[in-house]
């Protein structure tokens, strides 16, 4: 397992933080995600060869927040 931090920009609530974390568990090759407001910022841990750090951060973009590499 690999791990990562993706910078995520426009998350203002709790439900924001829900909504980010359903769609990067929702890839393959997720076992897990942190997301924090706070630090406007998704940790996410992950199987390399499944998923990689582009595809997360296109997952976060398509539910409309900004992930900038």
């Amino acid at each position: 397992m690999s791990e990562v931090t993706i910078k995520v920009e426009g998350m203002t609530c709790a439900g924001c933080v829900r909504n980010v974390s359903k769609v990067l568990k929702a890839l393959p090759g997720v076992n897990g995600a942190h997301v924090s407001l706070e630090r406007e910022s998704a940790t996410v841990e992950y199987d390399p060869e499944q998923v990689d750090a582009v595809t997360m951060r296109q997952a976060v973009e398509d539910a409309g927040f900004d992930a900038p590499a």
